[in-house]
């Protein structure tokens, strides 16, 4: 198996293989990542990063110019709660980690972080939580509190609204803390850290996290038509030349749906975390990853997904935003290369790939 060489790009070649759905909304978030290749094919400008190590690849970034608070403003938006709760794989996980498991809970004092509707809460009161202390900093804790009294909670749940850095619970120590923290890419929201807080601050010696653990996964596609369609889209808009745009356009990593159809190579795990024993300091990172080609094909970008478990408890409960599961709100995230990569089965694609917190904004990543 030979690595694979530098390409020089080859010009797009008609062929459809990623089913795309439309994204609603946008990561209001800035985040960095970068990928490059051992042998040095890389994209995307080399101005965003201040040190040398994320200069050498492919740059995305997430933009909101406003400060952190607008994290909570659009939390408090009905559309976003709505998606999550008709998101089956997330919401039916959540309830079989915490229901399925009712010895886990019982007479416990629980922590649900984010807590939103309260949904999280709920499950754990009617799994037998002692009592369940919901937070969020959104407005929409006012319907939260409203949802827990009609559903007759009232006495099991205590809603309180603010920020987890900020407010002081009414007990020293929690049993179990909950929270539904991941994002794009897993760490575009960059709840985690509210969550890493709340574990030192609060969290009983071997008390349950949960989820517990993920895996964060890679794999190179063929996806020239959608990458195509976006090139040429600045070409000419209502007869304007907007073709400086095009460039800059593949900064921004797309949200969106895969087909596993699209996958030109095998996966491999470049980050996993323990959130039982996790630093924020270890979110970011750089780490190497190993691919191989499985036909021979055109490489246009890479993609990547987050896989999540519930551990530590009688029934283990598991989910992926992978191409190859059920749909998630999470979709995929698409890294395109500015060039095209050209490659034959069997062929190994050794690189690495990196992120790290913006400096502008403690929420993003």
């Amino acid at each position: 198996m030979a690595d694979v060489q530098t390409p020089t790009p080859k010009p797009e070649e008609e062929k459809i293989v990623t089913q795309k759905k439309s994204t609603k909304s946008k990561p209001h978030y800035k985040y960095g990542v970068k990928t490059t290749t051992e042998d040095g094919f890389t994209g995307g400008p080399e101005d965003w990063f201040d040190d040398e190590s994320f200069k050498k690849g492919l740059v995305a970034d997430f933009t909101h110019k406003e400060g952190g608070d607008y994290y909570f403003e659009s939390y408090s938006n009905f559309y976003i709660h709505e998606e999550m709760l008709k998101d089956k794989v997330r919401t039916e996980s959540y309830r079989k980690a915490i229901e399925d498991n009712p010895e886990a809970f019982k007479d416990k004092v629980v922590l649900d972080i984010g807590c939103g509707t309260g949904v999280l809460s709920i499950f754990a009161a009617r799994a037998g939580a002692k009592h369940v202390y919901g937070i969020d900093n959104a407005d929409i804790v006012h319907y939260a509190r409203e949802i827990v009294k009609v559903n007759g909670f009232q006495d099991k749940i205590t809603i309180i609204k603010g920020k987890v850095e900020e407010i002081e619970l009414p007990v020293e120590k929690v049993d179990i803390i909950v929270s539904e923290w991941m994002g794009y890419f897993l760490l575009f929201e960059s709840m985690m850290d509210t969550v890493l807080f709340a574990r030192d601050k609060w969290l009983v010696k071997g008390g349950l996290i949960l989820p517990d653990k993920c895996t964060m996964h890679i794999a190179a596609i063929e996806d020239q038509d959608y990458k195509h369609k976006k090139l040429n889209f600045w070409k000419n808009i209502y007869g304007i030349d907007m073709d400086c745009l095009s460039k800059a356009a593949f900064v921004e990593p797309i949200v969106d749906t895969v087909s596993y159809e699209a996958l030109s190579t095998t996966e491999d795990v470049f980050f996993e975390v323990d959130l039982n024993t996790v630093t924020k300091e270890e979110l970011d990172f750089s780490n190497k990853y190993e691919i191989k080609m499985m036909r021979d094909d055109t490489i246009h970008g890479i993609i990547t997904w987050f896989d999540i478990v519930f551990g530590h408890m009688a029934h283990e409960v598991k989910f992926s935003t992978g191409p190859y599961d059920e749909y998630t709100h999470w979709k995929q995230t698409i890294f395109y290369f500015n060039g095209s990569y050209t490659a034959k089965r069997g062929d190994v694609l050794k690189g690495s790939i990196a992120s790290r917190k913006s400096k502008d904004n403690f929420r993003a990543c």
